[in-house]
């Protein structure tokens, strides 16, 4: 008797669908994985390592809880505005990626057909990846869900946890779908030819841009949060920073939908400009401040990484070099010193300062990669054929102004609809915490504490240790000390 195998199993083209490439699929997979865990557990340690203690356990969860949270609203609605068909120039029709017939099926990309200007001749065909829509999916909702998680780094250490509740699906529904419909899913900027590889824009500026514009509506920290926020573990912190490099593979190298040469490029460039960028950001540090900063390090990494996205894949290896000579030095000058000689930044409090790690990098990333992005490489990937950077002549400088009014339309969006949404929930309850729970931090907020260490927020037991009372010893007066300093 024959052993009967399951569909799913076989490997032949007489009962696989002919167009599913097993490789492609595992690497959108493993590229999808790697984008998740940057946020979970990669930002969530960051965060809850990056801050003041009694701020740890309530900025991992904001991430936490906007990973959770997008995953549902994606798959319910926000999948098929950001990727559906064409309802608006820059956005889709809302409805649900969950049903069977839709998740087997073959990946595609329906409003992405791109023609010449006589509106009748195709110059780029549909994208359909070769593999399910259920890998299409979930690709895209790592990436979702890490732009909320980037945008929370301006709110740590103050913003109202159900304000936050209520935000996370409301940005997402009308802000970033529109960013990644407008730019990747066949939307207007997309069908100009503006330039956005793997996010630059639709992630790292929308990002930043909305984090500050919350920032300013949510309020500052406590005074003496904002004199003094010093990290509560270094060493955690560069683990989940680490995290964040090595997923920056799957972020850069999965965006051509397939395991192809692009993809190569992608990552090698990714690192190139990443390590450029830590380098310069640090030496800056030493030369302007005598000592090398780890937390600047980390910055500088960071920077290198968002502002290589938008062109991983369409420039050559010395405009990487380039490109993080820049990011490393860019960021690093309007943190150092515009920030603190403009009056309207120093009035916002950008807890992670994420206005220039992310909307700074990004939107010097979008302008290089028009004037970078080499001709080969952007016909292997880009749906306007014959696309160039500005250094390579012909319609380069073109594409140079394409991508500052594509970056000024991310930039508009989301300081109007920020601002919009942020109104809309103060009118339901308050964005910002209660002057107690500021002052008392996660014990207040959450009912529980990052590190459970001796003398560390409990009360000390005196009769167990036979003594008469905490107050008049010395372990007694070392744990009231620091009860009173959470």
């Amino acid at each position: 008797m024959d052993t009967v195998v399951p569909q799913a199993y076989l490997n032949n083209t007489s009962t696989a669908p002919d167009w599913l490439n097993k490789g492609d699929n595992s690497w959108q997979l493993i590229s999808a994985t790697l984008v998740g865990l940057q946020s979970v557990p990669g930002l969530v340690i960051l965060y809850g390592s990056i801050v003041k203690k009694k701020w740890a356990v309530n900025s991992a969860f904001m991430a936490l809880y906007a990973f959770a949270a997008v995953i549902i609203c994606w798959v319910a609605w926000a999948y098929k505005m950001s990727f559906g068909e064409q309802l608006l120039p820059f956005w889709g029709k809302a409805g649900p990626a969950l049903g069977q017939k839709f998740l087997i099926k073959q990946a595609a990309l329906p409003a992405t057909t791109h023609y010449f200007s006589d509106h009748t001749t195709v110059e780029t065909a549909m994208a359909t990846p070769f593999y399910p829509m259920a890998s299409m999916v979930w690709f895209q909702c790592v990436f979702a869900a890490i732009a909320l998680i980037l945008l929370a780094g301006s709110l740590l250490g103050r913003m109202n946890i159900k304000a936050w509740m209520m935000f996370v699906p409301l940005w997402l529904t009308f802000s970033y779908t529109v960013g990644a419909f407008s730019l990747w899913g066949g939307g207007f900027l997309y069908h100009w030819g503006v330039i956005d590889y793997s996010g630059g824009y639709v992630i790292h500026l929308s990002s930043g841009i909305a984090g500050i514009t919350a920032a300013y509506w949510v309020g500052p920290r406590t005074k003496i949060d904002r004199e003094r926020f010093p990290p509560n573990n270094i060493l955690l912190m560069l683990a989940g920073a680490g995290l964040l490099w090595m997923g920056w593979a799957g972020f850069n190298g999965g965006d051509p939908y397939s395991a192809n040469i692009d993809s190569s490029i992608a990552v090698l460039n990714t690192n190139i400009c990443a390590a450029t960028s830590l380098l310069v950001w640090t030496w800056l540090d030493v030369i302007f401040f005598e000592k090398p900063s780890v937390i600047g390090a980390v910055q500088g990494m960071i920077t290198g990484l968002v502002c290589i996205t938008p062109g991983a894949g369409l420039v050559q290896g010395w405009a990487a070099i380039i490109m993080g000579i820049l990011s490393g030095s860019v960021p690093w000058f309007t943190m150092m010193i515009v920030h603190k000689r403009w009056p309207l930044l120093q009035k916002i409090d950008d807890t992670l300062g994420v206005f220039h790690t992310h909307a700074v990098a990004g939107f010097l990333g979008g302008t290089l990669t028009g004037l970078f992005a080499e001709p080969v490489l952007c016909n292997l990937f880009l749906p306007v054929t014959n696309t160039r950077g500005g250094v390579y002549g012909g319609l380069g400088g073109v594409q140079f102004m394409k991508q500052i009014v594509g970056g000024g339309f991310i930039i508009g969006w989301n300081v109007v609809v920020t601002s919009i949404i942020c109104y809309l929930i103060s009118l339901l309850m308050p964005l910002r915490m209660s002057e107690e729970q500021l002052k008392i931090g996660d014990d207040a907020v959450h009912g529980e504490e990052a590190y459970a260490l001796w003398g560390d927020g409990e009360v000390y037991d005196s009769t167990k240790h036979g003594l008469s009372s905490p107050d008049n010893t010395t372990h007694g007066k070392i744990a009231s000390r620091n009860t009173e300093m959470i």
